[in-house]
């Protein structure tokens, strides 16, 4: 089997799933796979766009399955569990982030990282960040855009980070039913196991609306990550 491609077995090990599972979900088209010569076949980036997809739809309970699952895989590749504290740090931030339109929003972030020493190519960002968002906004009903490219873009940066930006006012991005925002991180990963690790987390990091309003209200860096990082603590595993 290609390393590219997951068979019924493979992605229930990776799903932590049994066989069966799989197959039925398979089978009622709940997962992206092809059926070759009656044998079901997964490709790896279907199931990491399927698995992106599941994060950005699930609820408290579900992301922290999801993460759970996410981090027992990281176990068994020997990788070390993600920490937003660590990839975010304060050269990262600014407040306030100076844009009032989407392309000024991606603009600004990506050439505010490209200052901050972290991200090399900011246009090669901006271009695959476009690119994803004319696939599906990233923008969640609580104001908050997690920007990021369909692939991770290693080449482009020193190592992983993460960046966050935060505008006076809401901007419209593609919101579910026209929510503005407001609070835009960028996400900078170096794999798909760790990108996908790193959207579970935050994920659930901003599903806190205390935690949100915190960051609108703080005038500063520092704050924010402060504010991030305890309530990153706070997270039960």
């Amino acid at each position: 089997m290609s390393e590219e491609n997951f068979d019924i077995d493979s992605l229930a090990t990776y799903l932590h799933l049994t066989p069966a599972q799989v197959r039925k979900m398979a089978d009622r088209g709940k997962l992206p796979g092809r059926r070759i010569n009656d044998q079901w076949k997964f490709s790896r980036a279907e199931i990491h766009h399927w698995f992106e997809n599941r994060i950005g739809l699930s609820d408290e309970v579900e992301l922290k399955e999801v993460e759970q699952v996410l981090h027992t895989n990281a176990q068994r590749n020997q990788t070390s569990q993600v920490s937003i504290l660590d990839l975010l740090q304060e050269h990262t931030i600014t407040i306030p982030l100076m844009a009032r339109t989407k392309s000024s929003a991606i603009d600004g972030i990506c050439q505010f990282a490209a200052d901050s020493g972290t991200l090399w190519d900011p246009n090669k960002m901006k271009e695959a960040i476009r690119a994803r968002e004319s696939l599906h906004p990233t923008a969640l009903e609580n104001g908050v855009a997690l920007l990021h490219p369909r692939r991770p873009m290693p080449n482009v940066m020193e190592d992983s980070f993460l960046a966050l930006g935060v505008t006076t006012s809401g901007i419209p991005f593609g919101g579910p039913r026209g929510v503005l925002t407001d609070i835009f991180f960028l996400v900078c990963s170096a794999s798909d196991a760790e990108h996908l690790q790193i959207l579970a987390r935050l994920s659930r990091l901003v599903s806190q609306a205390e935690l949100l309003n915190d960051i609108r209200e703080s005038e500063s860096a520092a704050k924010v990550r402060e504010l991030i990082g305890e309530a990153e603590a706070s997270l039960t595993d």
